[in-house]
């Protein structure tokens, strides 16, 4: 299966990217080919110009050339994982700002929906379960994210894996980094 891996944070050489590179080791030992879309790398500009603003009366509309090259992107792959720090309780900008432009009316939603099987999202968090948990972050995320945004752009097979206290510890650290790889080998 060929899973488009979306990573997002400033520095690639983060625990984030290490993450990143976990998932796609386990990827690629399960016989998966990974192709990594480095937003941040790539300078995607995450703002929504005109062009690629929503059309509700045109289901085929022909969006900016920018678009067009993410969107191919995305449908040469069967999957998509997203890799990403959780800021304020969601995306970053940059990935929000790429689901605003590319997964757009006509395409991902609307008239058409997206041909993913499945989408696996991995957050680093650097506050705890128990914290996420008693306030309620994990689960409105999870609405948010996996209802509000996969499911309705037509992936009905989604997850999202929230690797909390990643601040904590080298062995936590570790730990989470081995789950990751566990995710890549074994959840697509």
């Amino acid at each position: 299966m060929k899973v488009l891996v979306v990573f997002d944070h400033p520095r690639r050489d983060s625990f984030c990217g290490a993450v990143a590179d976990s998932l796609m080791a386990g990827l690629r030992s399960a016989g998966h080919v990974p192709e990594l879309a480095n937003l941040r790398a790539e300078g995607f500009d995450p703002r929504l110009p005109v062009d690629d603003e929503p059309d509700w009366d045109d289901a085929d509309k022909v969006y900016s050339a920018d678009v067009l090259a993410e969107q191919a992107r995305i449908a040469r792959n069967d999957a998509i994982a997203f890799v990403f720090p959780v800021w304020w309780w969601s995306f970053p900008a940059t990935t929000k700002g790429w689901i605003d432009r590319v997964w757009n009316n006509g395409w991902a939603y609307g008239a058409r929906k997206l041909k993913l099987q499945s989408a696996l999202l991995i957050g680093t968090a650097s506050g705890s379960a128990e914290s996420y948990a008693r306030r309620g972050y994990d689960e409105s995320m999870r609405v948010q994210i996996n209802v509000g945004m996969m499911e309705y752009c037509g992936i009905v097979r989604s997850h999202l894996e929230l690797m909390y206290d990643v601040m904590e510890d080298e062995a936590t650290r570790r730990a989470l980094l081995d789950r990751a790889r566990q995710l890549g080998a074994s959840w697509f």
